[in-house]
């Protein structure tokens, strides 16, 4: 008997812990608040063993839903909100699109030495830092700072910048070198490329694309922008994905006007506004980030010409968590689209992602090892993100209204 309760409380004490394990692994991947379509009652997918109860001690605010996550309908794992908001209804686009932005400020990307030392190193520069400002004077081009630095003969400048968003200054003393005085940096002040239309809101002209930032070539960095353009693209050819060498499209602009502007470059994608409708643009409800599964789906790409196609993919993973590095995971299965490409090739990013007839989200990156796959990112993330700059924005639309 003694034997049967020591086995019986050890089994009892291991559940225990398997529970405050599932408990605390359930609470860091699942997000702290959702949205949730009016009318309906929040649920985070039938594969994990979670469930929602409404507590009626949690207070409620209009439409901010407290709702409690249980595990096995059991075991509280922790508090959540659920937002009720008005399903947007948006055009899923999947046409190429050329993108010019101009930074705020000019980035350095390189220093160098001159005459034995290096300037802008020596009074703390460094590379990544975006030089905003010479002696009080604004800097927005290479030319403005090259006139600014020639100009000083020598003496002592006051350099204004920024690192990691901080505002920071330092006095930088030019050298004489090749006939003028210069800094020893190398800096940028644009950038241009091709990427993938998103989605596109009708009532507001909102648009979101790409699904991640675009970064600066040599520091990796993302670009800090002041303005930017985008404008319509023909695909002109698609370079091959390769085991460790991911392809790309190759494309130029169909038009020298631009279709529309930059508003913002953010970890979540490039967001602004567009002039006109997009062609061949689907009308798509958003899907939220819950109601995703694991399996069949389809992306919309260009991948030669200016019409998007369906393509079809597999969702592989979803990580809910709100400090997941990637969102999902996504393997191409399209027979077509790996004849063609190889499976995922650069320029396809925000490629929107349809799932039970909804957008559910964009590609963001291709897996350099296995360019079949790549990583994804959620659609209402891109939403949300689409709303902070519209809201911002002079006359901007609300994407995700309150319901």
């Amino acid at each position: 008997m003694k034997t049967f309760i020591k086995r019986t409380a050890a089994a009892a004490g291991t559940a225990a812990l398997a529970v405050v394990g599932l408990i605390g692994f359930y609470g860091r991947s699942l997000p702290d608040s959702f949205f949730l379509p009016a009318g309906r009652e929040l649920s985070v997918g039938s594969e994990l063993p979670v469930t929602v109860r409404c507590d009626d001690s949690l207070r409620e605010e209009g439409t901010v839903k407290n709702r409690t996550l249980m595990l096995f309908d059991t075991f509280p794992i922790k508090t959540v909100t659920a937002n009720e908001v008005e399903r947007p209804v948006l055009t899923a686009c999947g046409q190429a699109f050329g993108i010019k932005l101009m930074t705020d400020g000019v980035m350095v990307i390189g220093l160098e030495e001159l005459e034995g030392s290096c300037p802008a190193s020596e009074c703390g520069i460094r590379i990544g830092d975006i030089i905003t400002g010479i002696d009080g004077q604004t800097v927005m081009t290479n030319k403005r700072l090259g006139e600014l630095i020639s100009s000083s003969k020598g003496q002592p400048c006051a350099v204004s910048f920024k690192r990691n968003g901080k505002e920071r200054s330092a006095t930088l003393s030019p050298v004489f070198s090749g006939g003028t005085y210069k800094a020893g940096m190398w800096v940028r002040d644009s950038s241009a490329g091709i990427g993938t239309l998103t989605f596109y809101d009708p009532e507001s002209g909102a648009f979101g694309g790409l699904g991640h930032p675009i970064c600066d070539a040599d520091t990796g960095q993302p670009m800090p922008i002041s303005h930017g353009t985008v404008g319509e693209v023909v695909i002109t050819g698609c370079i091959r994905s390769e085991h460790g060498d991911p392809g790309q499209l190759c494309g130029e602009f169909s038009s020298p006007e631009p279709a529309g502007t930059v508003r913002r470059n953010t970890s979540e994608g490039v967001f602004g506004t567009l002039g006109s409708f997009p062609a061949d643009g689907e009308t798509l409800p958003l899907g939220f980030k819950q109601e995703i599964e694991t399996g069949p789906a389809e992306i919309l790409s260009t991948v030669d010409g200016t019409r998007p196609r369906r393509f079809t993919i597999e969702i592989e993973s979803i990580d809910l968590s709100e400090n997941a590095g990637h969102d999902m995971v996504v393997r191409v299965t399209d027979k077509a689209l790996l004849d063609k490409a190889g499976g995922i090739v650069q320029g396809m990013s925000g490629s929107p992602i349809i799932q039970n007839g909804r957008l559910v989200g964009a590609v963001t990156h291709v897996f350099v090892d296995d360019p079949t796959r790549g990583y994804a990112i959620f659609a209402d993330d891109m939403v949300s993100a689409s709303d902070a700059v519209q809201s911002g924005a002079e006359n901007g639309g609300t994407l995700l209204k309150t319901g």
